[in-house]
């Protein structure tokens, strides 16, 4: 059964190698076995047996607690990521803003470039906050 196999690795792939975690990873991969063979037993077809005991399985979290495995890096990128984001479409909306004043008010008069490398340097400073703890 290639698809367990493989949704085992999957699932055990952010934690660090040890004999502990190919032993867990060979425990949940027989528990999943069995629940298929017992799902065809009573008559699903395979590929339906092996989609209800992945769903059935769920996700590892406890597992990874067991293991001591604390995911804080994915979450903290993934606001990075956000953060970034938000100061892109923010810094448009106010250069937007700049360049409408700038234009309606004084149109023979181009300054509103001024404000606007002022403006860069948050979502430029948030580019490299992401870059960096990539």
């Amino acid at each position: 059964m290639k698809v367990l196999k493989n949704h085992v690795q999957s699932l055990f792939r952010d934690i660090p190698n040890s004999e502990q975690k190919e032993a867990l990873m060979d425990e949940v991969l027989q528990n999943l076995e069995e629940k298929v063979w017992d799902l065809m037993e009573q008559g699903k077809a395979e590929e339906d047996a092996v989609n209800k005991a992945i769903v059935d399985f769920g996700d590892i979290e406890d597992l990874k607690q067991e293991l001591g495995v604390v995911e804080t890096k994915p979450r903290k990128n993934k606001m990075r990521r956000l953060n970034l984001g938000y100061s892109l479409w923010g810094s448009s909306l106010i250069i937007a803003l700049v360049l409408f004043i700038n234009l309606y008010y004084t149109p023979h008069t181009i300054w509103f470039v001024y404000p606007t490398f002022v403006i860069l340097w948050w979502p430029l400073t948030m580019y490299f906050s992401w870059l960096r703890n990539k």
